[in-house]
């Protein structure tokens, strides 16, 4: 790509973006800094404060010399991403807001304003790479394998990727940290964010008691015996293994192990757990998912492939199969721990992500009844 262009860079006041304004500026590019709030509810400092984001974005475009543009988004994230989170969570399933987010507010929305701002590129902070092959686009892992987020790109299509630039792509984390500090960025030592934007640091399910209602149940370990009471199944989630109330307990007076939820059955209100991160209960051969959404505009041709079930797992091998228009499944060569419903299913292509779906079903537990009671089977 020659110098030159306008590039508006999302800055999120972390260290990521900034590096990635500062390397395209040194290309001689005309650099614009674009600050999204995505969120205002009890926006308050504690957990999710945007305003110190703010503050540090507009810190790292003054050392940088390039000017920045405050933008609320919060609307179209409220409309997006956020009311899909709740409905998933509502309907028992684990959304993952975060790919949610980059297909409908990162890569739209922003995308879209920056066109009007007369941008010929956009730029993120994000881990990944982006290659033409054929007159196509392909999207990359990001070189460092630690840190890369194609997982939650995977929704891209061939136009967006048309237009964006991943410039911390080719580096690793700690190269970009010395470049922050090396050119004096004021947050080359800011600790990297976690969690979800509008959650922030904040107990989770304080946050969704806001806006859903408790359903208590029975709790049900691998014998088929109640051993506690769960507040909801909307607060839980497959592998979960803190806040079960359980940790004094012993399945059937043997070793003691920790508890993780295995199971969730919506038409009997019951939360299946089971004791040791390997019980079998854990563990799917297969998943079917939906809602697919291909980089490159068409499904792959069934065949070997590899595959993420969430993210920082590592690339599990398994056998593709279109199963409709807008569904697939995959047959792992190993079990996979705790695929779980609501979440993305990314295939990938040795360095390259094909996209991938949301996570429909998965080999299910041998669920055992509750003695005395027409439960589930």
């Amino acid at each position: 790509m020659g110098t030159g262009q306008r590039v508006v860079v999302g800055l999120s006041g972390g260290v990521d973006s900034a590096v990635s304004a500062w390397l395209l500026k040194r290309q001689g590019h005309e650099v614009i800094g674009l600050f999204m709030k995505n969120w205002e509810d009890d926006d308050d400092g504690e957990y999710c404060s945007s305003n110190v984001d703010f503050v540090d974005a507009a810190a790292v475009a003054d050392v940088i010399g390039i000017e920045i543009e405050h933008v609320n988004f919060a609307s179209d994230y409220k409309d997006r991403v956020f009311a899909e989170f709740l409905r998933e969570y509502a309907a028992g399933r684990t959304p993952n807001p975060d790919v949610l987010c980059n297909a409908e507010i990162k890569f739209k929305a922003f995308l879209d304003h920056a066109m009007r701002l007369g941008a010929a590129k956009i730029a993120t902070g994000h881990y990944a790479r982006v290659r033409e092959r054929g007159g196509r686009h392909e999207l990359l892992k990001g070189l460092d394998p630690a840190k890369d987020q194609s997982y939650f790109l995977h929704r891209l299509n061939q136009a967006q990727l048309a237009r964006t630039l991943f410039p911390v792509g080719e580096l690793a984390k700690t190269e970009v940290r010395r470049i922050a500090a090396e050119v004096g960025l004021p947050n080359a030592k800011k600790k990297d964010s976690t969690g979800i934007c509008f959650i922030g640091e904040r107990p989770f399910r304080e946050f969704l008691e806001r806006y859903l209602s408790r359903e208590p149940g029975p709790m049900i370990d691998a014998q088929g015996r109640e051993v506690g009471r769960h507040v909801g199944l909307s607060f839980y989630t497959l592998g979960q293994r803190q806040g079960l109330g359980l940790g004094g307990q012993r399945a059937g007076g043997g070793e003691h192990e920790p508890w993780y939820v295995a199971h969730k059955d919506l038409e009997h209100n019951a939360l299946h757990v089971v004791q040791g991160h390997d019980h079998p209960w854990l563990q799917s051969g297969w998943l079917r998912a939906d809602d697919l959404s291909w980089v490159a505009g068409e499904a792959p041709a069934p065949g070997r492939y590899a595959a993420k079930t969430r993210y920082r797992q590592a690339d599990a091998p398994c056998a593709l199969a279109i199963e409709a228009a807008d569904a697939m499944r995959l047959d792992f060569d190993a079990p996979q721990w705790a695929v779980t419903p609501g979440q993305s299913a990314v295939l990938y292509d040795g360095e390259v992500c094909l996209g991938g779906g949301v996570i429909a079903a998965a080999e299910l537990p041998p669920v055992v009844r509750r003695p005395g009671r027409a439960g589930p089977r």
